[in-house]
């Protein structure tokens, strides 16, 4: 099978914004040459899709540092990439390749959106001013203990007082990927709320600071499932790119969603 590269906006709040992914099609290779591929094109997320003999379509996620279980705006640019391949069809289902998760997902105009369930967190505890640390910040900037929550990935939830300091942040990234490497959680989120269900946050998941989130599904879904109330999300501002996320939540399942276009730049 020729090898096909589609590179999409995920989460935009308008045509040119997005967080960045990387789809590729009918590249049948290893773990190894895959997060080559992923480091060498340096994107927010790559995604591989492959088809099983039974049909069967698998999803395989990569960040230029390590290979993930569950990237959500990655999951909506191989959805959308899917979606245009079949026209009519407005549900579909895929698997995640490292944990065999089943994810449905669903296109409601522009917008797809991915169900998924609350899942078990790490017995991980890190205390206020830890958190602080990693984040360059003080304890007093963070609201309430740090928590965890999860959807696929788990995440650790800071909160922060204002969106003032939350822009302020100064991480300390090769703590977090070194701390979340140790207690098997996916990265640190901060947010902040910013009035009537309505949130900004920022995704502390990379070593390198140019490949900040601009959107990030698995921690929209988390937040949504700690708060247990449906939110609106805003994230990327700071970085030039605008995003949008939904997340809505009953009874330990949670939808996330957005929208997902072709990177015409």
């Amino acid at each position: 099978m020729t090898i096909r590269y589609h590179s999409m906006l995920c989460f935009g709040r308008h045509e040119t914004s997005g967080n960045t992914a990387l789809v590729v099609e009918g590249f049948s290779s290893d773990a190894i040459e895959r997060q080559t591929l992923a480091r060498q094109r340096s994107v927010a997320a790559t995604v591989f899709i492959d088809r099983s003999s039974d049909g069967k379509v698998c999803l395989d996620f990569y960040y230029p540092h390590a290979r993930s279980p569950l990237c959500l705006h990655a999951t909506l640019a191989a959805s959308a990439v899917l979606f245009e391949q079949h026209p009519d069809s407005t549900r579909l289902e895929v698997v995640t390749s490292l944990r065999g998760q089943v994810l449905q997902i669903e296109k409601h105009g522009e917008r797809i959106l991915v169900d998924l369930q609350v899942q078990a967190c790490p017995p991980v505890t890190i205390d206020a001013q830890q958190a602080a640390l990693l984040l360059g910040a003080n304890a007093t900037d963070l609201i309430g203990a740090p928590r965890l929550a999860s959807v696929g990935s788990a995440k650790l939830l800071v909160e922060v007082r204002n969106e003032s300091t939350l822009y302020g942040l100064a991480p300390d990234l090769a703590g977090i990927a070194a701390w979340s490497q140790a207690n098997g959680v996916s990265g640190l989120y901060a947010w902040c709320t910013t009035g009537n269900d309505v949130y900004a946050g920022r995704n502390f998941n990379h070593l390198d600071p140019r490949l900040e989130d601009a959107g990030t599904g698995v921690a929209a879904g988390a937040l949504a499932a700690m708060l247990k109330h449906d939110i609106t999300l805003h994230q990327g501002d700071g970085l030039g790119q605008p995003c949008t996320l939904f997340a809505s939540y009953q009874d330990g399942i949670v939808k996330v969603g957005g929208r997902a276009v072709a990177d015409r730049g």
